[in-house]
């Protein structure tokens, strides 16, 4: 009989937050295979476990996971932890749950901390729909492009930022949605110096920006859906013709593009049309 291949959430700072399922079975198992083994292993010093560490990352994962599935399958069971909150979410280990559920293993949650969750419950802003985009992509332009195509979406939304781009990234994020959309930010959560923020994005950019919110440590941002409905055809010619009574074409058509959630160059070629 195979053993249990469990996934593991793990603190996502105060170190008390472990639950006591949590610590049973990285006591239990055979083997856990962590993100980085250092990190890991200053959590299991913690709790007093020493059970065996392997690493398990996005570099290796494909070749780390072979081992794992024998000794699965040779009925020892093992966790699979990230560096903090619940793995995958972010963080590697797909392959290694793909290949247990291919190879007929028993895969089974032990639930806990997980910064999306965490985030979501302190930010005030509705949670009854959200979508989680991870990261930001690093670059300006690509980050830019992926927060336009975003901008019109419906549900909350959530994503992780780096302390070396928040300042950018929330910037951005005033063009993108708005500078009044509401907004919420998450940092060090759980840690000793926490903070959690509600605001408009202008408002926390700004905050940012000053050092009230410190470019330390790391980022959730939660982002309240865009209340506008997709407009219809007719719906836009008319947003277009009232625009462009007061702005120029392109612009007109970049706000146009942001409510309506159509291409801005069509909008402005549209435009155009409208005007002969």
């Amino acid at each position: 009989m195979s053993g249990t291949l469990f996934i593991v959430a793990t603190p996502i700072g105060n170190l008390e937050d472990l639950t006591p399922r949590a610590r049973q079975t990285l006591d239990s198992v055979s083997l856990i295979a962590a993100e980085d083994t250092r990190h890991t292993g200053r959590l299991l010093s913690h709790i007093g476990c020493k059970t065996r560490l392997m690493a398990m990352h996005d570099h290796n994962e494909a070749e780390a996971l072979r081992p794992v599935i024998r000794m699965l399958q040779d009925g020892e069971s093992v966790a699979l932890v990230s560096d903090a909150g619940t793995p995958l979410v972010s963080d590697p280990g797909f392959r290694l749950v793909r290949a247990a559920h291919a190879a007929g293993i028993a895969v089974s949650p032990v639930p806990g901390a997980s910064a999306v969750t965490a985030a979501l419950s302190a930010a005030g802003i509705a949670t009854d729909r959200f979508c989680f985009e991870g990261f930001a992509p690093a670059k300006r332009v690509a980050r830019q492009q992926w927060l336009e195509q975003l901008a019109t979406e419906a549900r909350t939304i959530v994503l992780y930022e780096s302390v070396h781009r928040i300042v950018d990234c929330l910037a951005d994020m005033v063009d993108a949605f708005g500078a009044d959309r509401r907004a919420f930010i998450g940092r060090e959560m759980t840690k000793m110096h926490e903070q959690c923020v509600q605001g408009t994005l202008l408002d926390l950019s700004e905050q940012v920006a000053s050092g009230a919110i410190k470019s330390k440590g790391e980022f959730v941002i939660v982002v309240s859906g865009n209340p506008v409905q997709e407009a219809s055809a007719w719906d836009v010619d008319v947003l277009l013709r009232e625009l462009a009574r007061h702005l120029p074409a392109k612009e007109a058509a970049r706000i146009s593009a942001k409510l309506s959630g159509e291409k801005k160059n069509a909008l402005y070629d549209r435009l155009l049309q409208l005007k002969e």
